[in-house]
Parts: C-alpha cells; sequence; structure tokens
C-alpha cells in the first residue's frame, strides 16, 4: 500500500502549460484563474478504480485535481474491459491502482496520482482517507459503501455516492452539512441476495461512464464551490428510456452516523450486511408467488386483501401502487401489527427479493396466505401501470 503523506508540493499559481491545458476551463466565468488554483490544492479519493472509478479518476485527472487517490484490491480482468475504460487489454492480470495511477499520469502529469494497492476495511479506512478533502465512491457492494459513508461522516468528508445496475443508476452527494448520509437513505442494508450484483445481473458498459462523468462532476462543483451539488436529492438515471429523475432524501434526525452522531468508530460491515435469520439452520420457507396480471384481477373484483410495499419511503415517493401501504422491510418487524394476519397479503418491492423476504417473515408471524408480486413494482409498472416510472 502507497503512503499516504507527504504528497508532492502543489503550489497556488498555475505555470504557462498548465494554462493552456486547461484554458478552455478557465475560460468559464465560474472558474477562472483562481478556480482552476482551487482545484489544483484540491485533494479527492476515488474508492473504487471499477466502473465508476474509472470515468470519475479520468475527468478529475483532466480537470486538473491536484491530488488524486486511488484505492482498490483488484485485477484487471478481461471482463472489465466494456466498461472500465482506464484499462486495456494489455493491462489484463495488472493491479487496478497501479494500472489507474499511470494511466492518469500519462493524461495528467500536472497531477499528484496515489494508488493504494489494498482492501479498504475498518483497519485501515480512516487512515486512507482523512488525507483527502472529498471521496467519491465507486465501490460495488453494501458493506464497502456503509462502511465509505461510516468513515466520512466520522472524518467530517463528504461522499460524492454512486451506483449502477443494468441499465440504471443513482447519483448524490452525501455528508454535507445539514444534508443526509447513506445511513439516511438506507437505514440498514436489504436482506442479503435481495439485490444482485453487477456480476449477476449485468450492466450496460456505458452507464458507468454517464454515472461516473455525473460524480466527477459534482466532486469538481464541490472543489471549486460552484452551482448546486446534488444535496439532499437522489438523481436516478434510467438509461432505456433516457429519463433523468431527481427525488428528494432527507436528513434523518435520528441517523446514527450524522443525526444523533452515536456512530463513534467504524463496525464489522460483514456481520452488518449479513442475512439477517432467526438461525442459520432455519429451513426456507414456501412463499407464494402472485403475477401483475393476476393482483390487477383480484383488485378489479374487489378481492379483501392488504397490498403492503416493502420499499424504503424514498422509492415509494418515486410511485407505488394505488391503495398499498408501505411498511419498509428494515421496520417491518415493528409496524407488523397494522395488518390482519388473517387477511390475504401481497407484498411488493423493486423487483421481487427484498418482498420474498418480507413474505418469509410475515409466515413466521402467522400470517397465514402471503404472496409475493412476481417482479415487484418494476413489473407491476411494465405490465400494468406504465405510469409509474422505472428506476
Amino acid at each position: 500500500m502507497s503512503a499516504i503523506t507527504p504528497f508532492l508540493t502543489v503550489t497556488e499559481s498555475l505555470h504557462p502549460a498548465e494554462l493552456a491545458r486547461y484554458a478552455r476551463q478557465i475560460s468559464l466565468r465560474e472558474v477562472g484563474v483562481e478556480g482552476q488554483e482551487r482545484l489544483k490544492r484540491a485533494r479527492i479519493m476515488v474508492v473504487g478504480a471499477g466502473g465508476l472509478g474509472s470515468p470519475v479518476a479520468s475527468y478529475l485527472a483532466a480537470a486538473g485535481i491536484g491530488t488524486i487517490g486511488i484505492v482498490d484490491c483488484d485485477a484487471v480482468d478481461l471482463s472489465n474491459l466494456h466498461r472500465q475504460l482506464l484499462y486495456t487489454t494489455a493491462d489484463i492480470g495488472s493491479r487496478k491502482a497501479t494500472a489507474a495511477a499511470a494511466r492518469l499520469q500519462a493524461l495528467n502529469p500536472n497531477v499528484n496520482v496515489i494508488p493504494f494497492d489494498a482492501e479498504l476495511t475498518r483497519d485501515n479506512a480512516l487512515e486512507i482517507l482523512r488525507a483527502f478533502d472529498l471521496v467519491v465512491d465507486g465501490t460495488d457492494n453494501f458493506q464497502r459503501r456503509y462502511l465509505v459513508n461510516d468513515a466520512c461522516m466520522l472524518l467530517g468528508i463528504a461522499n460524492v455516492y454512486g451506483s449502477v445496475l443494468r441499465f440504471d443508476g443513482q447519483v448524490t452527494v452525501l455528508g454535507m452539512p445539514n444534508g443526509p448520509c447513506y445511513r439516511c437513505l438506507y437505514p440498514v442494508p436489504p436482506p442479503a441476495g435481495s439485490v444482485p450484483s453487477c456480476a449477476e445481473a449485468g450492466v450496460l458498459g456505458v452507464l458507468p461512464g454517464l454515472v461516473g462523468m455525473l460524480q466527477a462532476t459534482e466532486a469538481v462543483k464541490i472543489a471549486l464551490g460552484r452551482g448546486e451539488p446534488l444535496i439532499g436529492r437522489l438523481l436516478l438515471v434510467d438509461g432505456l428510456a433516457a429519463r433523468f429523475t431527481s427525488i428528494a432524501i432527507e436528513k434523518d434526525p435520528q441517523c446514527v452516523a450524522c443525526g444523533t452522531r452515536e456512530l463513534r468508530e467504524l463496525a464489522d460491515y460483514d456481520a452488518f450486511c449479513s442475512p439477517q435469520r432467526e438461525s442459520a439452520t432455519m429451513p426456507a420457507l414456501e412463499v407464494l408467488q402472485i403475477t401483475p396480471h393476476k393482483l390487477e384481477e383480484w383488485r378489479g373484483a374487489s378481492r379483501k386483501l392488504s397490498v403492503v410495499d416493502v420499499r424504503e419511503r424514498w422509492e415509494w415517493d418515486l410511485g407505488h401502487i394505488a391503495g398499498a401501504t408501505l411498511l419498509p422491510l428494515s421496520e417491518l418487524g415493528r409496524t407488523v401489527v397494522s395488518l390482519d394476519p388473517e387477511t390475504e397479503t401481497v407484498v411488493y418491492c423493486h423487483h421481487g427479493p427484498r418482498g420474498h423476504a418480507a413474505a418469509e417473515r410475515l409466515i413466521t408471524l402467522g400470517f397465514h396466505r402471503v404472496y409475493n408480486l412476481v417482479g415487484g413494482i418494476e413489473a407491476w409498472s411494465s405490465e400494468v401501470d406504465p405510469a409509474i416510472p422505472r428506476y
């Protein structure tokens, strides 16, 4: 792992070659020479040198960010190359952090790129991140996202978050004063297996480039102190429909990280994100399934049933089945008392896995007729109500 300090000495003034390199950017009234010098003084850490980290780091280097950290413990694989444009076929087998640093240094020799060929963990995250002014999160699993969030909150560093899956992406700015953090957006991790990885569900190769460029844009704006960053707003990117949707997300005053500030140290995130089961030997429960068209038929026949949305509030606000009740999976244990266990109950989430986990939970609590909506709200939107946006 690379040493964190000392950084190369970065002077405030720009030399002639830099003035020429950044001329089109300096000509912007909102940037100017003073703004370019601010970028030169900025220190930004990119966590993850994969699909998101590749465009983020490339544009930060091209923009003239003075010090860029790259932390990643993986090696370049052939399957990376359709979306991770920092690398070429010749880089297969090379360490991502060092290969990325070499490419960025070749792109712009005026910036200082510091590679960390290491996994970011609870033991080293604070040490690695504390030397930077801003973090851009390009990780691809919930353990690392909570780790990055909590480390940033403990260090008082803003976090530009992004994620991608299939044709969809998300971007927001977390950890700013009066703004929410990742735990406000997702108070607890979804059940293990409820959200597929990119390896399982796939991702359109150009989508991480689009989302990564948005993350880089937010990082540059913050470094400049210009514009309106995505604070308290989650930008949803629908690549198939070429649609961008911005929804409000609020800071939770009871959040342990940014609200009550009960969080004092980094946790065991592998345990935190592990399956929440009563027992490791608990047998799988048989959950009944219902299709969107069958549910529509039942609703049209005025059949007595409860429809329960187990997504988070921000997902509900984006669109939901009329007449449904919002009971987030993360709160189901204490809110289930509002349901009648003798009534037929249909649960749904985004794609289906969280709904399945909720149905299992209801069955263990004595509910007799519980159905999971096949394909979740995504399938309902596609097959029944296209007015509900996909995300």
